[in-house]
């Protein structure tokens, strides 16, 4: 039996996904996203890449991204979550066997405002909450792992 509360979003995800536990937990998440908005849930996980790689794993995050590839050459993008307005300190930590890789922080405009790389690793910047801005990585045959923390 269902519950005739759910919105049409709810009931179709519990159609998708008919499981006891998980069930709970499906319903919750997206009753948090039409409480706090699709553009405010989805601007953070939203992804464009341009990828070619024998591995690719990116995990945006928080406080941070983290990147583990092997000869991979594109770029990948994704909105920044800063949604304080204060500086901000960016610490670009690679380890790679091969291959570059460089990080740029775009305005909404998609202006490059920042610029990390091996040479450059850290950058300070104030940015303001109510603005958006997006994070592009580049790599160049690169291999090994990456970190941005903020």
């Amino acid at each position: 039996m269902v519950d005739t509360s759910l919105s049409s979003v709810e009931l179709f995800i519990v159609s998708k996904y008919n499981k006891n536990n998980k069930l709970e937990v499906i319903i919750k998440m997206v009753r948090y996203m039409i409480f706090k908005g699709f553009p405010y849930y989805l601007g953070a996980i939203a992804t464009t890449k341009c990828i070619r790689a024998i591995l690719f794993v990116f995990v945006p995050g928080k406080n941070g991204d983290r990147v583990t590839l092997d000869s991979c050459t594109g770029w990948v993008r994704h909105m920044g979550r800063f949604y304080e307005s204060r500086t901000y300190s960016f610490l670009l930590d690679t380890q790679l066997s091969k291959g570059n890789i460089e990080v740029l922080l775009l305005d909404k405009k998609k202006h490059p405002i920042l610029k990390l790389n091996e040479h450059s690793p850290s950058g300070t910047i104030a940015l303001d909450g109510k603005s958006r801005y997006y994070l592009r990585w580049e790599f160049r045959s690169a291999s090994g792992k990456c970190k941005l923390q903020w």
